[in-house]
């Protein structure tokens, strides 16, 4: 097995950022996996350092980078599929993205859970950023259904088999085009899904069947009457496909993707579409309606139950796997039961609408009960959201009575806990009103706006939205520095969150984040969580400079001659950042007298402090000999 070393994985990272300009259809999901991967550059800058320190890495570990070069090649080979100016055009239909994507997703999130992070003496730091990226992953692999772990497993068995390690995945002209009949032991939507992660991959799909019946005693692929519903592969629009003798009535499809729709929702028109098609469309900057053409007057989607429980009987009379989730009408739990909402959505109903209506004294108080039930479960979250209840929240954000902002903002966190209510709180326009309760609230809603903002900005594509809004970040940095304690903790969170993004850090330096961050390790106070902003923000050459002119090299020795270990090896990481190709900061830590802190931290810091210590006065040492 050829060993992988970190600067391998860095290069593929630089080629899967570099592809760019995706076909509208998927430029969600494309844009979206390439700020994840991304995010990994700083994993692979310290498997690097790592490797280029160590004389050998174990064939256990050798094998799990091998596997993470190979998921990162795929997911570069998949966003190439997705580009605009690709030859021959994209062909969503034929081409089903969101197994794809699946797929990519759900290897690139294995390979990072084998990852052994001790044994490459990974920063913690670096790690809660992993974490991030494999938390996004599972939602990702989540909202396209249920994944077939057994099949994925079993190709990403045989693709590691045959990959070389050395970058390069076996190419065909044919990829995917290949096709065969329905006959034999395989179960058609399974075939199908083989032959649509072929074509990633760029090997044929009869040659991934092959290998994958020879590589397994247990042939995953046999169709089982018994479990057949529960694997879950293709959406129902495709399985509804197979069977050309069942005709979907025309208004149980969606007017933008032609397929029965699972979720269906009523635009400010009057017209219904299935929400993930509708919600791509105006993602896109539409701003009409795709069948009427009309301009949209709000981009409200408003759940269409009716329709939804007509299509959930019409899948039952006809033996049809309802789509997931549903079941006549009814919201599946996690565990596999069902929720018994209709009690609950009556009462969540009258709720949204004292929200909208009520007085001020009503508004109040629904908007403390809605606080109070999104705060207890996923399927309140969900049934809340259903009811319309963000865009009045929203408004109520506005509000001059300050217990009603208060119950606002502290509800549009609740709800944005839930993956999929982030993108209705970010159309529902709810940026600029949280803003204002971040700047001019009570301390509790200034703490509960500052968590939401975090919150939101989990999705990789909002750090660049919330990022850009004039003022957020000048008001996270105010309450970092005049909050209360939990006050300045969510304000640290979210402006790490947000600084992951390359162009926030900036923004950051530019608002004065620095004065808070010094005035922190200064007096001891959230040492751990300024080094760790820190730490993010010297990756960027703007913020680099002016962290070298606010004082804080002395600081940082300070804190490495006196302070805790974690922040020892933090204080080095940051120090080595700031004198890495810059001999002035370098020849400013020699006169501060940093060689013997430095030295006895070679001697009895962490792992990582000793290697980012040891760097150091590799540095000092050449820079004397010049």
């Amino acid at each position: 097995m050829a060993s992988v070393r970190g600067d391998a994985l860095l290069g593929v990272v630089g080629e899967v950022v570099a592809v760019a300009v995706f076909a509208d259809a998927v430029r969600r999901d494309c844009v979206g996996l390439s700020r994840k991967v991304a995010l990994l550059s700083h994993l692979f800058e310290e498997v690097s350092e790592f490797s280029g320190s160590s004389s050998s890495i174990g064939l256990v570990h050798r094998g799990c980078l091998s596997d993470v070069l190979l998921a990162l090649e795929v997911a570069k080979r998949l966003l190439l599929l997705g580009r605009r100016d690709r030859t021959p055009p994209l062909d969503v239909s034929r081409e089903n993205f969101a197994i794809k994507f699946q797929f990519v997703a759900w290897q690139l999130e294995k390979v990072l859970g084998n990852l052994s992070y001790d044994y490459f003496n990974i920063s913690d730091e670096v790690r809660e950023q992993v974490d991030l990226v494999r938390t996004q992953l599972k939602r990702a692999i989540e909202r396209n259904g249920v994944p077939n772990t057994k099949v994925f497993a079993e190709i990403h068995r045989v693709l590691s088999y045959t990959y070389d390690g050395e970058g390069g995945l076996p190419s065909s002209s044919h990829a995917g085009e290949t096709q065969i009949d329905n006959k034999g032991d395989i179960d058609f939507n399974l075939r199908e899904m083989v032959f649509i992660v072929a074509s990633i991959t760029g090997k044929t799909g009869d040659e991934l069947l092959q290998r994958l019946r020879k590589s397994s005693s247990s042939d995953p692929f046999k169709t089982d009457k018994t479990n057949a519903k529960s694997r879950n592969i293709v959406n129902t629009s495709s399985e509804e496909i197979k069977k050309p003798d069942l005709a979907i009535p025309e208004d149980f499809r969606c007017p933008i993707s032609l397929e029965l729709m699972r979720d269906p929702v009523i635009v400010a028109t009057g017209q219904t579409y299935e929400r993930s098609f509708i919600q791509r469309w105006i993602d896109c900057g539409n701003h009409t309606c795709p069948k009427t053409q009309q301009k949209l007057q709000n981009l409200t989607l408003t759940p269409n139950y009716v329709l939804r429980s007509l299509i959930a009987q019409w899948c039952v009379a006809n033996l049809i796997e309802q789509p997931l989730g549903l079941a006549n009408g009814r919201l599946r739990r996690s565990n596999g039961s069902y929720l018994e909402d209709e009690g609950d959505r009556s009462a969540i109903e009258e709720l949204v609408r004292n929200l909208s209506f009520g007085s001020s004294d009503t508004q109040r108080s629904a908007a403390a009960e809605i606080r109070s039930l999104a705060k207890r479960s996923t399927e309140n979250r969900i049934l809340i959201a259903e009811a319309g209840a963000i865009p009045a929240l929203v408004s109520l954000l506005s509000s001059p009575d300050t217990k009603t902002q208060e119950h606002a903002v502290t509800c549009i966190l609740n709800l944005s806990i839930y993956e999929n209510n982030k993108e209705s709180i970010m159309l529902a326009g709810a940026m600029s009103p949280i803003i204002q309760v971040l700047k001019a609230g009570s301390m509790e809603a200034r703490e509960n706006a500052a968590a939401a903002i975090f919150s939101l900005s989990l999705v990789d594509e909002y750090k660049i939205t919330i990022g850009g809004t004039p003022g957020v970040i000048d008001a996270l940095v105010d309450l970092l520095e005049h909050g209360s304690a939990r006050g300045k903790k969510d304000a640290a969170t979210a402006l790490f969150n947000l600084c992951i993004y390359p162009g926030n850090k900036g923004r950051a330096v530019r608002a004065g984040i620095l004065g808070p961050l010094v005035k922190m390790l200064v007096d001891l106070s959230m040492v751990d969580e300024a080094l760790t902003i820190l730490s993010v923000l010297v990756s960027h050459q703007e913020s680099k400079v002016a962290i070298a002119k606010a004082n804080t090299i002395p600081i940082l020795i300070d804190l490495i001659r006196a302070g805790q270990p974690r922040n020892k090896e933090n204080a080095a990481a940051v120090l080595l950042a700031l004198c890495k190709k810059n001999e002035e900061n370098l020849a400013c830590i020699g006169r501060l007298g940093a060689v013997i802190p430095l030295t006895e931290l070679v001697r009895s810091g962490t792992d990582r402090a000793k290697r980012k210590a040891t760097s150091l006065l590799e540095h000092l040492k050449r820079l004397h000999k010049v």
